[in-house]
């Protein structure tokens, strides 16, 4: 296979949710704009018109077709079915390359498979908590699926710093490619008339911390005499208890939850984000709020230290309901041309980092480097072998 020859690419995930959708696809999209076949399989569960409106984005549509199955969240006797309906979609499509997303969709890729098995965590197994149960499980797949993996697509430093702590079986090929945004996303966004003081986006549930900032919230209206007005954008699984928690709180007549809406229109609903996150692989909310120049209250956790770069000092703890409150109030007093050249030099200094362009150029040029010692592989294994322990090192 020639460095610019077609590549025949078939993506891997469970849920179409999220950050880790919004990679798929994007990838989806530049892969196809280069003249890439494309696939994808997927969670049938999750099938639906916003999904479908995504996927038509795709220039050109998807050569490989798309196949969806109910693939459950946790290991479950029916992940067998989905195995055998991915296996049937792969003789099919003929891939080069099988890339999976997470830890559901990287450990059906890996099972099944083509000639190149690609894996990219998206946080995943890596956000439950060292020594616990579960993560003790997940990273014992890890390590078993460790020698099944031809390419390693690490989204964060920390990720890849996860990766060899607690698993540290490595035998392919590794890269950190970070997520991108495209150029539209850099255009400032404007609050509206009604704004609210506080926005959050995402998800409703734990590892997002909402609890938390409904907790600051709540700190902030006794030390001054009213809580600031908030919109939780997004839905969950906790999304009822945190209805409580406001209500408890005193909060029910401050505070809206009005569903899940696009990214661009929540923006105008507030004027400082609030991401409190306990856990995080690379966000891309994080990506687009800064890239909005929204002003950002968020943690540092996971890779998000890696988007703020030198203006790290403005991240705050975790689980830290005085903490934020003290940033809430300090970032609401900001006067509103600082608050404006805060945001601007932060989304700057991203922009010239984490583009689409950028992010699928690296990731179609790692595929090709795991097809070429594949191919090394097959004509040598010997010449394989040291390949890969020397890319693996210069990893």
């Amino acid at each position: 296979m020639s460095s610019t020859s077609a590549l025949r690419i078939v993506h891997v995930f469970r849920a179409p949710l999220g950050g880790l959708f919004r990679h798929v696809i994007d990838l989806s999209v530049e892969q196809a704009a280069r003249g890439h076949a494309v696939g994808l399989f997927f969670d049938s569960q999750g099938d639906g018109q916003r999904v479908r409106e995504a996927i038509a984005r795709i220039p050109g549509g998807l050569q490989l077709g798309v196949v969806t199955t109910p693939i459950p969240r946790n290991p479950h006797p029916r992940d067998l079915f989905a195995l055998g309906a991915l296996a049937r979609f792969l003789k099919s499509a003929k891939p080069d390359l099988v890339h999976g997303h997470g830890s559901k969709g990287g450990l059906y890729a890996r099972l099944v498979g083509a000639p190149v098995r690609a894996y990219t965590p998206h946080g995943g197994s890596f956000n439950y908590a060292p020594g616990s149960a579960l993560h003790r499980l997940y990273m014992q797949v890890e390590r078993a699926m460790a020698r099944r993996t031809e390419l390693f697509l690490f989204e964060s430093d920390h990720i890849r710093g996860k990766y060899d702590q607690y698993v540290g079986v490595r035998a392919g090929l590794a890269r950190v490619v970070v997520n991108g945004l495209g150029p539209a996303e850099f255009v400032p966004a404007v609050p509206s008339q009604d704004a609210a003081d506080i926005l959050y986006v995402g998800e409703l549930r734990a590892a997002k911390g909402v609890d938390t900032l409904l907790d600051a919230l709540a700190l902030v209206g006794r030390e001054t005499g009213a809580a600031p007005s908030a919109v939780f954008v997004g839905s969950g699984p906790d999304r009822e208890a945190l209805i409580a928690q406001a209500a408890r709180l005193g909060l029910s007549d401050r505070v809206r939850f009005p569903g899940p809406m696009p990214v661009r229109r929540a923006f105008e609903s507030g004027r400082i984000m609030a991401a409190p996150s306990r856990a995080e692989s690379m966000p891309y909310i994080v990506l687009e709020t800064v890239a909005a120049q929204v002003p950002l209250l968020t943690t540092d956790v996971g890779g998000v230290p890696e988007i703020f770069g030198p203006f790290g000092d403005r991240l705050g703890a975790p689980d830290d309901p005085a903490g934020l409150a003290r940033r809430i109030v300090a970032e609401m007093n900001r006067p509103a041309l600082e608050r404006a050249s805060r945001a601007k030099e932060l989304a700057d200094f991203v922009k010239a980092r984490f583009s689409i362009e950028q992010m699928a150029d690296a990731v179609i040029a790692a595929y090709r480097e795991a097809l070429a010692l594949r191919e090394l592989d097959r004509r040598s294994p010997r010449r394989r072998r040291a390949g890969a322990e020397q890319f693996v090192n210069e990893a």
